[in-house]
């Protein structure tokens, strides 16, 4: 098992404040948004088969925090994201959120899938606002806000058209600010530029560091691409082979705002061909 955990300081409590002014050294520190302790995931086949999806794996996210889960298929990263989001529960161990524990779906959350899983019948600002309707979150407000957004992903003036009427890339920055739209702490993606083509993938991943740095939502983004996940994060956690766990967490240093000419360096080669050989070991271990 490995704790990948990493915390900022807090400014200090009063308490703390306290025990400082009586000559003891305390530094109060936050608590991470997501914590993940010794979480797995075992399956039962209708012939009775116990199948583990995922190892024991436990892990920090801190607020603001941009991290990716890179892993081979099948490892168990779709498996953690759900148990994350509430939909599957974990067979072992325990997920906090903001401190209490994750037990079905959490209003402070967000999710996107590969899929934009928009619906048809309604417009672009419809389908944007379901979470606030879901949630009775104020119209006004939520529509404001997701004007807003709609706006910063170069959508405005595509509010009253419909899903058929977009691109695939179209969508799914509809699907992105529908996740965003009642202000979730946590934004969890499964992959979720991994039915668009070359050019609008990088054109997407652009679109989220921008929205990531206007909003600073806690990010789990899952991918396939080595790529993106160290282009996009702030820490990559590379898993094994199923029953997945995190075999590595690696700090990516590079400042932000990020272009593609930082791929073309050194340093970013170098920590994409770390990540290739820690999958490859994994793979014949």
């Amino acid at each position: 098992m490995l704790a990948a955990t990493l915390r900022d300081p807090e400014p200090i409590t009063r308490a703390a404040a306290a025990a400082n002014h009586q000559g003891i050294n305390v530094v109060a520190r936050k608590a991470p948004l997501l914590e993940a302790q010794g979480v797995s995931k075992t399956y039962t086949t209708r012939s009775r088969e116990k199948v583990a999806a995922l190892g024991e794996v436990s892990l920090a996210l801190d607020d603001g925090a941009f991290v990716s889960l890179v892993g081979p298929s099948g490892c168990g990263k779709s498996t953690l994201l759900k148990m994350v989001a509430g939909i599957v529960p974990p067979s072992a161990g325990e997920l906090r959120l903001n401190g209490k524990r994750v037990s079905g779906g959490q209003a402070g959350m967000g999710v996107v899938f590969q899929s934009p899983v928009l619906l048809p019948w309604l417009t672009v600002l419809d389908n944007t606002l379901l979470p606030a309707k879901v949630l009775k979150l104020d119209r006004q407000q939520a529509r404001t806000r997701a004007l807003e957004l709609l706006r910063s992903v170069g959508l405005e003036g595509f509010e009253h058209k419909y899903p058929g009427e977009l691109s695939g890339g179209m969508q799914q920055r509809v699907s992105i600010i529908r996740s965003l739209v009642h202000e979730p702490g946590l934004l969890l993606m499964d992959e979720p530029f991994g039915a668009l083509d070359a050019l609008t993938r990088e054109n997407m991943s652009l679109d989220l560091q921008r929205i990531w740095l206007a909003h600073k939502k806690t990010v789990l983004f899952i991918t396939h691409s080595i790529f993106e996940a160290v282009f996009l994060s702030d820490r990559v956690l590379v898993m094994s082979e199923r029953p997945g766990r995190i075999v590595r967490d690696l700090a990516i240093p590079f400042a932000r705002p990020r272009s593609f000419d930082l791929t073309t360096t050194p340093e970013f080669g170098e920590i994409v061909q770390e990540i290739r050989g820690l999958l490859g070991a994994t793979a014949h271990a």
